[in-house]
């Protein structure tokens, strides 16, 4: 029987680790060629993993609501036959038992669900089995194992699950321990808290109620881009320049485009393809801000691989990449774009589309804003915003005097990285993205 270990892959640059949120195939059950055995969640995307082969799944090595890092195997599939029924023991850093098929025969199936069923205990000796997931949820939030010992759990089991910790969190932390009868109340795991001691503890802490306030639990995303953006601002020094665009051009010739664009090509013809166009210019012109820095090394990079801040519904962020941008023509980067900001709306994007970027561009003129100071994506050195473009007087110049008249115009904010970008470099870069608009041939052909 030949076996093939289905691992979790890379999911980009910055991303060690993801949580497995569902099985979409059970041991035993036929797997066709990229179909998709089981989903994961990260702080950048929630993604399929398909398999790599056809075959049999033969054993789920993960439990729902594991932490599983990036290169484990996941899966092992059959690939010769229908192979063995076989189960399988969960494995976390907290507890690393040796992973290992076994038959399932009558005789060991209370040996199996003893395994599957033990108890892993952490720092406060609990009795209870909670997934590292759960365990992490709980840590970042200081919820002890006393506090966790008191929740009912859906599980299996009545095993505490990720969504009955954030069902806790989001009911606004209220303590299990206050519904403890009297004659438990004072009693803490290995710590001596009494009931009064508890409650100021809570007042210290915040988790009083003030009226009318709303306490808002930030989402597992929320606080995984809280900590990417303060890793960001303590790991580069960021600095920024600013440019006004006359953007008039562009506005004239897609308002006379966009129309015959769309009934040839089925797709809307907006202006984040014209930027990405220019960026992607410029990038080649500058190659010195398509970098990162790794030490005391300055890696530069190959390909322009250009990153598209998108929102999402819940007021998340999420940045899908146009790979080799540069490569692309104002047609197909049109294509690009739409696809890939359809797909990120609707939580369908694949993990390698999230992934090598190495510069990003954000629109805060979407939302209304004439400018703004974005935080750098790391690992790169720069990122774009793009500010609302505005019709406002302008002063014009002609060979034949000065006179105002009514420009459409925009604010660029370029965010770099000053340990290895110094200003010159920073300002010529957006100079460069600014010339190429303002120089836009009103009777390009598309």
């Amino acid at each position: 029987m030949a076996k093939f270990e289905l691992k979790l892959p890379q999911m980009g640059e910055s991303v060690a680790e993801a949580t497995l949120t569902s099985w979409l195939k059970e041991v035993g059950e036929t797997i066709e060629l990229d179909e998709a055995v089981f989903e994961i969640a990260t702080d950048k995307v929630d993604s399929e993993v398909p398999s790599e082969v056809e075959g049999v799944l033969l054993e789920k090595l993960f439990d729902i609501d594991e932490v599983i890092k990036v290169g484990q195997t996941v899966a092992v599939i059959d690939i010769e036959g229908e192979g063995e029924k076989v189960t399988y023991t969960s494995s976390s850093e907290d507890n690393e038992p040796a992973i290992e098929a076994v038959k399932v025969i009558e005789e060991d199936v209370v040996k199996i669900k003893s395994q599957l069923t033990a108890p892993q205990l952490s720092e406060a000796e609990s009795s209870r089995f909670y997934s590292p997931l759960v365990k992490n949820i709980a840590r970042e939030e200081g919820i002890s194992i006393a506090v966790l010992d008191t929740l009912k759990g859906t599980g299996k089991d009545g095993r505490v699950t990720k969504n009955d910790i954030l069902a806790f969190i989001d009911q606004g932390k209220k303590s299990p321990v206050e519904t403890i009868p009297e004659e438990r109340e004072a009693v803490v795991v290995d710590e001596q808290i009494t009931k009064p001691e508890l409650q100021q503890q809570k007042v210290a802490s915040g988790l009083s109620n003030v009226a009318g306030a709303e306490r808002i639990p930030l989402s597992r995303m929320g606080k995984l881009i809280a900590h990417h953006m303060m890793e960001s601002i303590n790991t580069s020094a960021h600095v920024q320049s600013f440019i006004e665009v006359d953007v008039t051009k562009v506005v004239e010739w897609r308002n006379k485009t966009k129309g015959e664009f769309e009934k040839r090509e089925g797709e809307k013809l907006t202006f984040t393809p014209i930027f990405m166009e220019a960026v992607a210019k410029a990038l080649k012109k500058f190659p010195l801000i398509n970098i990162s820095l790794e030490g005391d090394t300055v890696i530069k990079k190959k390909n322009i691989n250009i990153g598209m801040a998108a929102a999402l519904p819940d007021g998340n962020l999420i940045v899908p990449v146009i790979k080799n941008a540069d490569q692309l023509n104002l047609v197909g980067m049109a294509k690009v774009v739409n696809d890939l900001a359809s797909r990120a709306r609707n939580n369908a994007l694949k993990p390698d589309e999230v992934k090598d970027g190495t510069y990003t561009v954000t629109n805060v003129g979407s939302f209304g804003s004439v400018f703004g100071t974005p935080i750098i994506n790391q690992p790169q050195v720069g990122i774009l915003a793009l500010g609302a473009i505005r019709k406002v007087p302008a002063v014009i110049e002609t060979s034949e005097g000065d006179y105002i008249g009514i420009r459409s115009k925009m604010f660029l904010s370029h965010s770099y990285d000053h340990r290895v970008v110094n200003g010159a470099l920073g300002g010529m870069f957006v100079k460069s993205v600014a010339d190429y608009l303002e120089a836009w041939d009103i009777n390009r052909e598309i």
